[in-house]
């Protein structure tokens, strides 16, 4: 008979704060090999996904969300996201029955501290009534992205000198089409 492994903390994660970012390697310090590993687990829970995560996945597929769009199963940093919308840094989290909730909550702080708003939902309330979540994941969008305009507006006012206009098209080219980099 064959031993599982099992996920577990370490003893110095049990403090509450949130692990110091090293800037490194897309701001978190991970190995290729870890990264690898990562790729392949979430590549597993989509092709094995529960009941909730599916028919939120349904409901994301048919709705038109216009520019955002809601990844199933992505890898950020060394976390795995149910539902990540990278455009205005927002999570999705399911929380499925007997999952650890000191890990789930470290990770939480982990993506705070890099700017993604985790959004917790238990799976019963997916199954059970997934309107009002897609209700409240609506009104969680909206402040977010009221959020990311009032800090770019801010961000905006406190550097008045810098020039946020596009770079206009080099004037002499003898072609009117926009020249491609090469790589």
């Amino acid at each position: 008979m064959t031993t599982r492994k099992t996920l577990a903390l370490n003893p110095e994660a049990a403090t509450d704060a949130a692990p110091a970012l090293k800037k490194k390697g897309r701001g978190w310090e991970i190995s290729d090999s870890r990264l690898d590993a990562l790729h392949e687990q979430a590549r597993e829970m989509r092709r094995h996904s529960t009941d909730a995560h599916k028919a939120l996945a349904e409901r994301f597929a048919k709705a038109d969300l216009g520019r955002y769009k809601f990844t199933r199963h992505a890898v950020v940093g060394s976390a795995i996201i149910d539902f990540n919308c990278h455009a205005i840094g927002l999570a999705l989290s399911i929380d499925e029955e007997g999952q650890n909730d000191a890990l789930a909550k470290r990770r939480d702080k982990s993506l705070e501290s890099v700017g993604i708003r985790v959004m917790r939902v238990p799976a019963s309330e997916v199954l059970t009534d997934i309107d009002a979540v897609l209700q409240r994941l609506t009104i969680a969008m909206r402040e977010r992205i009221g959020d990311r305009k009032q800090a770019a507006r801010a961000h905006k006012a406190a550097n008045p000198n810098q020039d946020y206009s596009r770079p206009k098209p080099r004037s002499g080219s003898t072609d009117d089409k926009p020249r491609s980099r090469k790589p």
